[in-house]
């Protein structure tokens, strides 16, 4: 059995550092009541991943539900309102390391009406582990959650035909429902496909082997995890870096210092390399870094900056310092595959709301639904007029001031953006930008 160690921060953020070389991103999809909070904490209590006072807080939320069996979904299911209705509504992160490898595990919720929380978890992950219910198999919503995670740029797929024990452990169902899934994942361009048969009630091949399905000859869940390829590290990628802030201390002794604050969207950044400002477009070269009062050589993706610039240029929060020689499209119309998230109404032509992109915001101009994607067949309907909740669909965007981007297939960090509305100022839609101009 692989032996583990848990972090017990749950709050988002990434307790590894930029070390993304043995870090791997994971995030749970399917459809609602599959099992996937339930393999998440089979997976931590095997890995002996739970603290002593954890178990004892969820043994108490068992007891107290009626129910006989300790509940290992409530490991990830927090909110009452979840352990009430036996559904996840929120994402839960999980941060825990073997041996031989980090993870960042999103569990994220099954059911349609949480499919935007589904891609929040998915948005930032390496690979997907895609439950399916072996009494049902691959229904629409496991379609859906497979092609959000393929546009969101996930290509390694685990599917888990959970619930293995209710089928008497038959192998027929559960080669069905692999190959079946696999001729969908074919045609949405993904070929790398594992298929686990597990029972995450009872823990069969999730940790450890197990005596049931013998004639599975391949490794347990987590040994599998343990070698998957994560995706390329965003410091690879070309230099991006959003202003989030600028820094003008009001104390005499700086009155000269002028400094541009936010995070490394991607790539790295150098003391003397040449940048360019976008949207103006003008170049100029970094004078400096600097971290918590000490200057740096050099920051990368994910780090929290102040960057200096040799020389005094229009700057402000949502402009974009890139590397001069690789720089994004600056762009007042984009087309881009969109989820639409509004229980308010459907999204239609000549609509008009706020796009934000990294710290980027303007307002934008629906001049387009091309099409509308049928997740049943992967079929795009040419006829289509509007994107109703959950709907998938490819949508031009007219600007109101230029943006600065990425194909979302290049930089998940610059390529994506979110549609708020003007009303309420609630998140309507995510974003994957296909191209600019």
């Amino acid at each position: 059995m692989t032996t583990a160690t848990i972090d017990a921060t749950s709050d988002g953020a990434d307790p590894f550092g930029p070390d993304h070389r043995s870090l791997l991103r994971l995030a749970t999809a399917g459809s609602v009541d599959d099992g996937k909070s339930t393999l998440i904490g089979r997976l931590l209590f095997d890995a002996k991943q739970t603290f002593v006072d954890q178990m004892e807080a969820i043994e108490r939320s068992s007891r107290s539900r009626g129910e006989d069996e300790v509940n290992l979904a409530y490991l990830t299911d927090g909110l009452r309102s979840e352990r009430e209705q036996g559904i996840t509504i929120d994402v839960a992160y999980r941060y825990f390391s073997t041996p031989r490898r980090k993870f960042i595990l999103a569990d994220t919720p099954g059911h349609v009406q949480y499919t935007r929380n589904m891609v929040t978890g998915a948005s930032t992950a390496d690979a997907a582990l895609l439950l399916v219910d072996a009494r049902r198999g691959v229904v629409e919503q496991t379609r859906r959650h497979a092609y959000l995670s393929q546009l969101l740029g996930i290509r390694r797929f685990v599917l888990c035909v959970n619930k293995m024990d209710l089928v008497d452990w038959n192998q027929q169902t559960f080669d069905e429902i692999s190959a079946g899934f696999r001729r969908f994942a074919s045609r949405m361009g993904v070929t790398d496909v594992d298929a686990i048969p597990i029972s995450a009630k009872l823990g069969d091949w999730v940790v450890a082997p197990s005596q049931a399905m013998s004639w599975y000859g391949g490794p347990p869940l987590l040994e599998l995890l343990e070698t998957l390829d994560a995706s390329q590290p965003p410091q690879r990628r070309p230099a991006r870096f959003p202003v989030q802030y600028v820094i003008r201390p009001l104390r005499d002794e700086y009155h000269d210092y002028r400094g541009y604050a936010g995070s490394v969207a991607s790539g790295i950044l150098r003391t003397g390399d040449r940048v360019t400002v976008l949207p103006s477009g003008v170049e100029t070269t970094i004078a400096g870094i600097d971290s918590y009062g000490t200057s740096l050589s050099e920051a990368s993706a994910g780090m929290a900056v102040s960057v200096r610039l040799a020389d005094q240029l229009d700057v402000r929060r949502g402009s974009m310092i890139a590397a001069a020689d690789e720089p994004p499209m600056v762009v007042s119309q984009i087309d881009a595959h969109v989820c639409w998230m509004s229980e308010r109404g459907p999204l239609r032509v000549g609509d008009k709301l706020t796009i934000k992109q990294t710290s980027q915001t303007t307002r934008a101009l629906v001049e387009e639904i091309g099409a509308r994607l049928d997740v049943n067949t992967l079929d795009y309907d040419l006829t289509a007029r509007q994107l109703s909740l959950n709907e998938i669909g490819r949508v031009r965007l007219r600007l109101m001031a230029p943006l600065a981007v990425d194909r979302y297939a290049e930089s998940r960090e610059t390529g994506a953006c979110i549609l708020i509305d003007e009303a309420t100022a609630a998140t309507v839609g995510a974003g994957m930008i296909d191209s600019g101009e």
